[in-house]
This record gives structure tokens, C-alpha cells and sequence, in this order.
């Protein structure tokens, strides 16, 4: 190690780590990781396990629902954020993690019956945001998903 210090050394691991995969991936301001753009399953689960804390069983268990109530649902990570689609009918969901929540978009979330509670910019899109200690209605949160899939998804 002549003529290097830890600190030059550490750098150099951890270089080589991340061109073997071995490197976690960034988390942007808010705690939402940065994973690369790709479709299906792969950078979906890549996302979730990259969610930070509390934050990670959240998307788990969102995950594990919208696949449940729709089989076959198609997934991809795009703009840092799992989104969730009809096949040919674009994207009905998005999740994005900020430091002190999770954010649930439905895209025509003001088509849904009951109406999600959070509000956007956007006419058609609705938020639910979870929250650390918020217990998920399970019930509620499926039916939207249902309601959701079967309405013209967001070509993104």
C-alpha cells in the first residue's frame, strides 16, 4: 500500500465494488433510491429493496397487493419510481419514496369511487401517502387498485 492512504484505498473498494454489483444504489434527496430505467420485475424488486428503513416493508406489501389483485400486472422502474400497468394500456400506478413517506400515485385517481384522499396539480391523479406509523387499509387499497387497472393507463 506504498504511497496510499485509507482514505484513497477505501475509494478504490469501493469502486471496484460497484463494477461487480456490489455497491448499494444512491438514494436521492427524500430517501428515494436511484435505480436505472428497465421493465418487469427485476428493477421493481431492485427498487424496494433499495427503500430506505420502514419504508422498504411498505413497498413490499404495495408490491404484493397490486400483484395479487391483478395477475399478470406489467412493472417497470422509470424516473426513479416503480410504476404498474395494463399490458398495451399503459400505467395505472406509481410509488415514489419521500423522507417521511411513501407516495401512492393513481393516475386517475379522480375516477376512483371512493376518491383517494390526496390531492394534485394534476386533474386526473390522486395520492395516498403513507406514513411510518399508518396502518394500510388493505381493503380499500386494493379496490382502488382494481378500479384503477381497469381505466386507460398514463402512456409514459
Amino acid at each position: 500500500m506504498a504511497g496510499r492512504t485509507p482514505k484513497t484505498s477505501a475509494k478504490s473498494a469501493r469502486k471496484g465494488a460497484a463494477k461487480c454489483g456490489a455497491a448499494k444504489p444512491r438514494l436521492l434527496a427524500g430517501g428515494n433510491p436511484q435505480i436505472a430505467k428497465g421493465y418487469g420485475d427485476a428493477p421493481v424488486q431492485a427498487f424496494i429493496a433499495a427503500m430506505p428503513g420502514w419504508k422498504r416493508d411498505v413497498g413490499c406489501k404495495l408490491d404484493a397487493l397490486i400483484v395479487r389483485t391483478i395477475p399478470g400486472v406489467h412493472k417497470a422502474v422509470k424516473w426513479n419510481s416503480p410504476l404498474y400497468g395494463i399490458e398495451g394500456d399503459g400505467w395505472f400506478l406509481g410509488i415514489h419514496v419521500f423522507k417521511h413517506y411513501v407516495k401512492v400515485a393513481f393516475f386517475r385517481g379522480a375516477s376512483l369511487h371512493p376518491v383517494p384522499p390526496g390531492e394534485s396539480k394534476q386533474q386526473h391523479t390522486r395520492y395516498l401517502d403513507i406514513h411510518e406509523n399508518d396502518e394500510l387499509d388493505e381493503a380499500q387499497f386494493t379496490a382502488w387498485v382494481k378500479q384503477a387497472s381497469q381505466l386507460p393507463g398514463e402512456r409514459m
